[in-house]
């Protein structure tokens, strides 16, 4: 079997301390180690994570591994089978091989317990993916007990087959190879085992490349393991971890902290959780993370490259793989998602300078995030089928498609209607079909006052994007989805844990409670008249409106339709009749972290037909700042930019250097790393050079480290990072 007995699934690269050059490609940014209350602070981090129940017992373990084995042999099993009605000889027969490899969080070593395996199998030339893998086996699998939840994934970016073995969730890819026999050793790391393949099979075996590739460019994998640890259980609890869903992913967030520890060399965790929030607080995207340089190869692979490649250009947050073909990781990113993060950075930063200035504990990091008091509007994505099977599958191309949405919604309204979509998955159990939720945040963009009466008509993006969902090739009757709006107020209960909304803390007191702001947005969907009324400023309390003489009363807020289901096809259907909404005075409570300031701002939102197949119309009224001469930066530091290319002359565009300046926060930084009285003299000073040296600079001033087009050897070293832009200028 190709996965050997460590916990990561790979063998662990021998360490070699105070050796940085030798892992990054880049100079690190301090040697310092830890002080003694460094050294505390980790040993509470450590105790935080144990009881917080992030290993996996040792049985647990040892079942995974059990289940490895088993899988290991059935493929060998399988491919034998193949061999053998293929006609090849009886040698060919016994040699006749296939190995499984592992890779994501189990092959780095970060595994918690209940978390799936990411798994690959490699085989021989002559087992193809799409009738092979994908029926043969499938149907082997299928009749089998151990396994349950079955559910094959041909179309998707990287093909693969989910199911339980034994109750262990498994994500298994195919890989085809140039070989017409597998060794049991084979070197996945080795660049032939790309020759003569097609590109789904090198994202296949990209996985599993990338993750060996991380483990030996960080100084040390139990530090690195440890943060990875630590931040991704953060990202979860924040609402910030899924690929899918437009945020970042397990090999995301590996390589996010893998240029941390790059960095900071001799860092323990606690040191490298705080300074992943204090870096990535600051950085610029959409400038690259990188951990090595990016390499051409003979092969021909497209890599990622904004000087040829167009589409790369307007990537959002580029996170590249070091492993070639290098590629961008992180291309589900929108700039809706990135500007959630990046408050989440915010709020992280801050909650790490308090814990070393002794003002709070490792467990207000990890406060989990409020998102249904975070939006007084949101969109509810209803998703039903006809069993539990049925909804399997349908629900995994639904949330795969989520994405597109929030894309749309920002196309459609040229940035100004913000998405925020909610990675975790709801279900109704009143319901007597098959049931799954997901949720949007909306409001709008943050820093720009609108027009009174301003109207962002999304009805026609809601149905585009529902015609999308519906030409699932594998539908079936039952399959359905219905997108609505509905107000914080009337949220269903399901969403609550044990079914009741929580009280609202005061916004004065708690960490976590978040700033507030008013959203000043109208959502309107209806398919009746196209009629609109203005929106009303009121100075008034939401629950005492005054009524003004003349007018008549306003019509009662009525929860909008909902899926009352008997069976699917007796489900409240699209030609029901409407049922009107009006929401007044709409507020959002703004992300932790975030620099807005409270607005002053009222306006309703009316919604006529709570049912998918009338869209929303969202309108949204001035905005009064309630604290006068505020300022809002966050728009512009997050708005879309593009990669800059130098022409050829080696020269950048002016208006693109401008318009890409690392104009890095110095004083915010220099404040807190001053404030820091435990950090050591010289970390506080490499600190507070990181940000005198990343004040803007003209990139035509960095033009030596524009690579010429013809190079062979991508040095992206120039738009690394926001910390390393003037390493020639003695930072180090």
């Amino acid at each position: 079997m190709a996965v050997s007995d460590s916990p990561s699934g790979g063998s662990t690269p021998p360490q070699q301390e105070q050796q940085p050059n030798k892992y990054a490609f880049t100079k690190p940014l301090s040697l310092a180690g830890p002080t003694d209350a460094d050294l505390q602070r980790n040993n509470e981090l450590d105790k935080f994570l144990l009881d917080s129940g992030l290993y996996e017992s040792n049985e647990e373990s040892a079942a995974r591994k059990e289940v490895l084995h088993r899988l290991d042999q059935i493929v060998k099993n399988w491919v034998k089978q193949l061999t053998r009605q293929r006609g090849y000889t009886d040698q060919m027969v016994e040699d006749a091989n296939a190995v499984i490899f592992t890779f994501g969080s189990y092959r780095l070593g970060v595994h918690g317990p209940g978390v799936d395996i990411d798994t690959l199998c490699i085989g021989p030339s002559y087992v193809n993916r799409e009738e092979d893998f994908f029926v043969i086996l499938h149907n082997i699998l299928a009749e089998m007990e151990e396994v349950s939840e079955l559910q094959p994934v041909p179309d998707a970016h990287v093909p693969v087959m989910k199911f339980k073995f034994q109750g262990i969730s498994i994500d298994l890819l195919y890989a085809s190879i140039s070989l017409l026999v597998v060794p049991e050793d084979l070197d996945i790391s080795h660049g032939s085992v790309l020759y003569d393949v097609d590109e789904p099979t090198v994202r296949s075996l990209n996985g599993c490349r990338v993750a060996d590739q991380i483990l030996k460019l960080v100084p040390n994998v139990e530090h690195f393991r440890t943060a990875l640890r630590c931040l991704k259980f953060w990202a979860k609890r924040r609402g910030v971890y899924s690929n899918v869903t437009g945020f970042l992913g397990g090999v995301n967030w590996a390589i996010l902290v893998a240029r941390i520890c790059q960095l900071y060399p001799n860092a323990i965790p606690s040191m490298l959780v705080s300074r992943f929030f204090r870096v990535y607080t600051q950085w610029r995207w959409p400038n690259p993370v990188m951990l090595c340089s990016i390499e051409e190869n003979e092969l021909g692979f497209p890599i990622w490259d904004p000087r040829r490649n167009p589409r790369d250009r307007f990537h959002t947050m580029p996170i590249i793989t070091p492993a070639y073909p290098c590629m961008n990781s992180s291309y589900n990113v929108s700039a809706s998602t990135l500007r959630v993060m990046m408050e989440q950075f915010r709020y992280g930063n801050k909650i790490c300078d308090e814990i070393e200035l002794n003002k709070a504990q490792w467990s207000a990091l990890f406060q989990p995030y409020i998102f249904f008091e975070a939006y007084k509007n949101y969109l509810q994505v209803d998703i039903i089928a006809s069993d539990a099977d049925d909804l399997l599958a349908w629900r995994g191309w639904v949330e795969s498609r989520l994405r597109l949405l929030t894309l749309k919604i920002e196309r459609d309204t040229n940035g100004m209607l913000q998405c925020h979509p909610y990675p975790n998955e709801y279900v109704d159990t009143s319901k007597l079909c098959a049931h799954s939720a997901f949720f949007m945040g909306l409001q709008r963009k943050e820093g720009v006052r609108g027009q009174e009466g301003q109207q962002f008509d999304i009805r026609g993006t809601v149905d585009e994007f529902r015609q999308e969902i519906n030409m699932y090739m594998y539908w079936k009757p039952g399959m359905d989805i219905f997108v609505s709006h509905v107000r914080r107020k009337q949220l269903p209960a399901f969403v609550f844990p044990g079914g009741y909304k929580r009280t609202r803390m005061p916004r004065h007191i708690s960490h976590q409670a978040e700033k507030t702001g008013d959203d000043a947005t109208k959502c309107y969907s209806g398919s009746g008249s196209g009629s609109s009324e203005r929106c009303i400023k009121r100075k008034s309390c939401p629950e005492m409106v005054d009524k003004k003489p003349g007018k008549p009363d306003k019509r009662a807020s009525i929860s909008p339709q909902r899926l009352e289901c008997v069976s699917p096809e007796s489900c409240t259907s699209k030609s029901g009749g409407t049922t009107q909404m009006s929401i007044e005075c709409i507020e959002v409570v703004r992300l932790a972290g975030s620099t807005t300031k409270d607005a002053n701002d009222n306006c309703e939102v009316k919604s006529s037909d709570a049912l998918p197949g009338s869209g929303l119309s969202t309108e949204v009224a001035d905005m009064q700042i309630s604290e006068p001469g505020f300022v809002d930066t966050t728009h512009d530091m997050l708005k879309s930019r593009s990669v800059e290319i130098p022409n050829e002359n080696g020269v950048l565009n002016g208006d693109k250097a401008q318009d890409l300046a690392l104009d890095c926060l110095e004083s915010a930084e220099t404040e807190s790393t001053n404030s820091l009285s435990n950090y050591k003299e010289g970390d506080n000073d490499t600190d507070q050079r990181l940000d005198k040296e990343c004040n803007f600079i003209p990139r035509a001033e960095c033009s030596d480290y524009v690579p010429n087009a013809s190079s062979q050897n991508l040095n992206c070293e120039m738009s690394d990072s926001v910390v390393l832009y003037k390493l020639k200028k003695g930072l180090g």
